[in-house]
């Protein structure tokens, strides 16, 4: 499968979500005009990626960045903590203006902002409110979403809060300490009350499927005003963790409740990485999106955290140019699925040797 084929394919996926959220809000007229605008910059966005691909830059439809490597939390089996390790000082304010801007020009319209707790950086809000033609999906544990932080979001509709969660209470706390379940309730119910939209992040392992997929928990969320469900599969980052890993007929149900979600409930239902059959296998590397490590490494995939170009001090456009990521789509074919899960994240040291020798 061609890569503009695979382009085009993700490019209309992310335009049926924010269809879907013009109908999911048709009867508040303020956020249903903002989608609709979403809506059609998404599709002048993947026009302007289609141009740049013809002068030989693929750029991906989504940019996911790290933008903060402090977390508030120590949770179990945590990949940012375990691998994002700086190897020069953060990116700072300037910095991430600059790199807005140009992924704005070159047509990437949604930033999925992580971390670490992307909201203990203290600007995040200052600099997402000078983008308000970018989609910034906020993936955030919710403790820092309070006070100001949370009346902020009423004017920054292009700002999406997704909050995690594990299950109910025992799964949630059980991987992210004593009580933080119930905070995320009280934070939840501010969220409705200010009328925001809003989601939730779910790790789908062996042991909670069950409770991540149960017709009432879903019933329960959507109650309290969630609209979007992201099942990010889990990726074994350690040796003991391989026993968390979805079973292949978990895969499976996984992919069915995603479908019967979208087709039955007032909800977005997406799975992370999904399916990638239907784009030819893994998106990374700038077929689908690419990752921006805190320190400014462009790298293909939050589970490959190899790089050969920063953003500190190359723009955008000449960064997707990499040698490193050419060389990972030229050889593309090896990170076809075959098991589900995370094709790259199976292949890593076989990425890693890709990188050749550092430049100077």
């Amino acid at each position: 499968m061609q890569d503009v084929t695979a382009e085009e394919i993700f490019s209309r996926q992310i335009r049926r979500i924010f269809g879907k959220a013009v109908r999911l809000t048709w009867r508040r007229p303020a956020w249903a005009w903002h989608f609709a605008r979403t809506w059609w910059r998404q599709a002048a966005a993947a026009r302007r990626r289609r141009r740049w691909q013809r002068q030989g830059v693929l750029v991906p439809a989504v940019l996911i960045a790290s933008i903060g490597e402090q977390c508030n939390l120590a949770c179990a089996g945590c990949y940012a903590r375990e691998f994002h390790r700086p190897s020069r000082p953060a990116l700072g304010a300037e910095a991430y203006r600059r790199i807005w801007r140009q992924a704005a020009d070159l047509g990437i319209a949604v930033v999925i902002l992580a971390g670490g707790e992307p909201l203990l950086r203290p600007d995040l809000l200052d600099l997402t409110a000078r983008f308000p033609g970018t989609t910034f999906v906020l993936f955030t544990n919710g403790l820092a979403l309070q006070g100001e932080k949370l009346t902020r979001l009423r004017n920054q509709r292009h700002v999406i809060p997704v909050l995690s969660l594990e299950g109910g209470a025992a799964e949630t706390d059980a991987r992210r300490g004593e009580g933080v379940y119930g905070r995320l309730r009280q934070v939840m119910a501010r969220l409705q009350a200010l009328g925001l939209f809003w989601g939730v992040s779910l790790t789908a392992t062996r042991g909670n499927f069950s409770a991540i997929t149960r017709r009432d928990f879903l019933d329960d969320l959507t109650a309290a005003g969630c609209r979007l469900f992201f099942y990010v599969e889990y990726v074994p980052i350690r040796a003991d963790t391989e026993d968390w890993v979805l079973t292949s007929a978990q895969r499976r149900a996984l992919y069915a409740c995603v479908d019967r979600g979208n087709a039955e409930r007032a909800a977005q239902f997406v799975a992370l990485p999904g399916d990638e059959t239907a784009f030819g296998g893994c998106l990374s590397a700038g077929r689908g999106f690419l990752h921006l490590a805190a320190d400014g490494g462009l790298e293909p995939c939050p589970f490959a955290p190899f790089s050969d170009v920063n953003l500190g001090d190359t723009p955008l456009a000449a960064a997707l140019r990499s040698d490193f990521l050419g060389r990972l789509r030229e050889q593309h074919a090896r990170l076809s699925e075959k098991r589900g899960g995370c094709a790259l994240w199976t292949e890593r040291n076989w990425a890693a040797g890709l990188l050749g020798p550092k430049r100077p």
